[in-house]
């Protein structure tokens, strides 16, 4: 399987990228929060001037993860303080169960090596039962619980997530 994952950088990527969010957490997150708060999220952190400024202004990496040229999912992760925070990893509906995941998180891994970084954590909803269940299965462990208050009377229920990476 034949997986790339090229770094989103232009206008036109972020626009795709933007359009692919609001379809994953559209389908994905109606069972988990309410749509008006998924419309709001989708507004926050995934439009694209909020992907634009977290690339340009916040240190932000995106990358899709893409099959022959289409993308199946996208990540985002941030390197803070020596440590990767994976703020964002989601694969579209069609394309779950097919060995994805595995092989974006190699490729997180391998740059977590190149650039010296021993843990990655990752905030995620204490509802989302199947994704904890992912990360889990990764190698991950649950440290602790945060509650955060996005704004718009909407809060962000998650557990913290991390796993340690071997740097040799």
């Amino acid at each position: 399987m034949n997986l790339i994952f090229p770094k989103v950088s232009t206008p036109e990527e972020i626009a795709a990228l933007s359009r692919l969010a609001a379809e994953i957490w559209q389908e994905y997150y109606v069972s988990i929060i309410t749509l008006e708060q998924i419309d709001y999220m989708i507004q926050q952190y995934q439009s694209v001037s909020a992907v634009t400024e977290q690339i340009q202004e916040q240190g932000y990496e995106y990358y899709f993860m893409q099959r022959d040229d289409t993308p199946v999912g996208y990540m985002s992760v941030r390197v803070e303080e020596g440590k990767m925070f994976l703020s964002k990893f989601y694969i579209g509906k069609e394309h779950r169960g097919q060995g994805y995941a595995s092989l974006a998180f190699a490729f997180l891994e391998q740059q977590c090596i190149e650039r010296g970084i021993n843990l990655i954590w990752l905030t995620v909803n204490r509802h989302n039962e199947s994704s904890i269940a992912v990360y889990e299965k990764k190698g991950f462990r649950t440290v602790r619980e945060q509650v955060a208050d996005i704004g718009n009377g909407f809060v962000m229920d998650d557990f913290v997530m991390e796993k340690a990476i071997h740097v040799s």
